[in-house]
């Protein structure tokens, strides 16, 4: 699936409006001057405001279960803006896809 580079800079938040930031471990690959992210970066979420019968249960990462399938950055797959993943709560519960709202528009995977 085609689809822009996802980067540190880009900006994304869970189904329950929580931020998502990017902790890229060690890229080479710098877009707009930002690590490129892969699969296996770190991706926290802040400020969900999921509850389940009142009892917060927020989401606090994303795992991303398609990211692209031929681009690689150190041999890990790349993170698109069209990646699908899953936001999950600290007992893993899924919680929903990411929605990625604004990345950068010059590199493209197709």
């Amino acid at each position: 699936m085609p689809g822009y580079l996802y980067h540190a800079g880009a900006t994304a938040m869970c189904p329950h409006a929580g931020q998502i930031s990017a902790v890229p471990a060690a890229s080479r690959v710098m877009l707009g001057g930002q690590p490129a992210t892969t699969a296996s970066d770190s991706y926290p979420i802040a400020g969900c405001v999921f509850n389940i019968n009142g009892a917060p249960h927020p989401c606090v990462k994303v795992n991303w279960l398609q990211p692209a399938a031929r681009v690689k950055l150190s041999g890990k797959p790349a993170v698109l803006n069209t990646s699908s993943g899953l936001c999950a709560a600290a007992d893993q519960a899924p919680q929903g896809s990411p929605v990625v709202t604004s990345t950068q528009v010059r590199v493209k995977a197709i």
